[in-house]
Protein backbone atom coordinates (compact mmCIF):
# COMPACT_ATOMS: atom_id res chain seq x y z
CA UNK A 1 0.00 0.00 0.00
CA UNK A 2 2.88 2.52 0.91
CA UNK A 3 4.11 1.79 -2.48
CA UNK A 4 1.56 2.54 -4.41
CA UNK A 5 1.06 5.66 -2.30
CA UNK A 6 4.66 6.69 -3.07
CA UNK A 7 4.42 5.68 -6.48
CA UNK A 8 1.52 8.83 -6.51
CA UNK A 9 2.83 10.70 -4.91
CA UNK A 10 6.14 10.84 -7.30
CA UNK A 11 3.81 11.35 -10.31
CA UNK A 12 1.85 13.52 -8.48
CA UNK A 13 5.46 15.63 -7.23
CA UNK A 14 6.37 15.68 -10.82
CA UNK A 15 3.54 17.31 -12.54
CA UNK A 16 3.37 20.01 -10.01
CA UNK A 17 6.72 20.72 -10.47
CA UNK A 18 6.17 20.66 -14.35
CA UNK A 19 3.06 22.78 -14.24
CA UNK A 20 3.58 25.74 -11.21
CA UNK A 21 -0.41 26.14 -11.63
CA UNK A 22 -3.14 26.16 -13.70
CA UNK A 23 -6.31 28.63 -14.39
CA UNK A 24 -9.90 27.97 -14.99
CA UNK A 25 -13.18 30.67 -15.91
CA UNK A 26 -16.29 30.41 -14.10
CA UNK A 27 -19.77 32.09 -14.97
CA UNK A 28 -20.69 35.00 -12.37
CA UNK A 29 -24.31 36.65 -12.13
CA UNK A 30 -23.80 40.59 -12.31
CA UNK A 31 -27.15 41.33 -12.04
CA UNK A 32 -30.57 39.66 -11.81
CA UNK A 33 -33.53 41.84 -12.43
CA UNK A 34 -36.62 38.82 -12.54
CA UNK A 35 -36.37 37.81 -16.01
CA UNK A 36 -33.18 39.53 -16.90
CA UNK A 37 -30.02 38.46 -16.07
CA UNK A 38 -26.34 39.37 -16.86
CA UNK A 39 -23.43 37.15 -15.83
CA UNK A 40 -19.61 37.58 -16.90
CA UNK A 41 -16.87 35.24 -17.22
CA UNK A 42 -14.02 35.53 -14.29
CA UNK A 43 -10.95 33.73 -15.25
CA UNK A 44 -9.34 32.00 -11.89
CA UNK A 45 -5.93 31.03 -11.33
CA UNK A 46 -4.44 28.61 -9.00
CA UNK A 47 -0.66 28.36 -8.44
CA UNK A 48 1.71 27.06 -6.21
CA UNK A 49 5.28 27.46 -5.22
CA UNK A 50 7.47 25.17 -7.16
CA UNK A 51 9.04 23.97 -3.78
CA UNK A 52 5.90 22.06 -2.68
CA UNK A 53 6.18 20.13 -5.75
CA UNK A 54 9.67 18.94 -4.61
CA UNK A 55 8.19 18.28 -1.16
CA UNK A 56 5.94 15.86 -2.45
CA UNK A 57 7.87 14.30 -5.04
CA UNK A 58 10.75 13.87 -2.13
CA UNK A 59 7.93 12.35 0.14
CA UNK A 60 7.60 9.98 -2.98
CA UNK A 61 10.82 8.84 -3.22
CA UNK A 62 11.14 8.33 0.67
CA UNK A 63 7.94 5.84 0.52
CA UNK A 64 9.91 3.90 -2.19
CA UNK A 65 13.03 3.78 -0.25
CA UNK A 66 11.95 2.23 3.17
CA UNK A 67 11.85 -1.45 2.86
CA UNK A 68 8.56 -2.89 3.34
CA UNK A 69 9.55 -4.60 6.70
CA UNK A 70 10.67 -1.35 8.73
CA UNK A 71 7.10 0.76 7.40
CA UNK A 72 5.24 -2.10 9.11
CA UNK A 73 6.74 -1.64 12.38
Amino acid sequence: MARTFGIILVVIGVVMLVWTGFSFTRKEKVVDLGPVAISADRKEQVNWPPYVGGIVLAAGVVLLLIPAGKRTR
